[in-house]
């Protein structure tokens, strides 16, 4: 057994080496921030969105080609709802979690010390309520901001740059659209008021990731 263990371990510390910077994962966090939609067609027109907040990072990626790898990242928001109408605001706790699975293509090699990128990719995101649920909420005749959650689909799409800072080790610098519809579950309309379409969450985020 212990030699069989020599063996496995011995044949890895050949095969790594040769095998180059093929994995890479990290972490990093940022701004998060979303534009808003209109809610038409009930008493009173008003937008509905989320307030400005902050976003966390990590993910894994495999350089499968030359220019080209694929990652799989989960993302996690910290971002209040917000209801608004003229002067009149409502605003209600909320969260996000995101999984997708990314496609990115750089302009370098993995041997530059510099590789600007673009991606896209596909997922889910799971929008939740956190905040506590009273009997009056401002501008309930046109929506309501919900302690529930709600998972959408997800399209992402991004540009960045890596800068090594020594061997294995990048800076990176990332810019994101996550576009999702409207969770008009955690965010619902109460009708005849009419809410939907995309809404985009922007994230500049800052990290740094590994290589091996």
């Amino acid at each position: 057994m212990r030699y069989l263990a020599f063996l496995l371990l011995s044949g890895a510390m050949t095969v790594l080496p040769v095998m180059g910077q093929r994995y890479e994962f990290g972490a990093g966090g940022g701004g998060s921030f979303y534009s808003n939609r209109a809610l038409t067609g009930g008493p009173t027109n008003a937008k509905a969105g989320f307030q400005p907040g902050f976003a966390a990072t990590a993910y894994i990626g495999h350089n499968m080609y030359r220019l080209v790898s694929g990652e799989f990242r989960y993302t996690f928001e910290q971002n209040e709802m917000r209801l608004s109408s003229g002067t009149t605001k409502a605003t209600f706790g909320g969260r996000s979690h995101m999984l997708h699975y990314d496609i990115v293509v750089h302009a370098a090699s993995s041997e530059a010390h510099v590789r600007p990128y673009v991606l896209a990719g596909a997922g889910f995101k799971d929008f939740q309520g956190t905040g506590t649920e009273t009997l009056y909420q401002d501008l309930q005749s046109v929506a309501l901001l919900t302690k529930t959650s709600q998972w959408q689909p997800l399209v992402t799409f991004g540009a960045g740059i890596k800068v090594a800072v020594s061997k294995g080790v990048f800076l990176r610098l990332e810019f994101r659209d996550y576009m999702t519809k409207l969770p008009n579950s955690v965010i619902a309309p109460v009708p005849p008021t009419i809410a939907g379409g995309w809404i985009h969450n922007f994230l500049p985020l800052i990290g740094i990731s590994f290589a091996f």
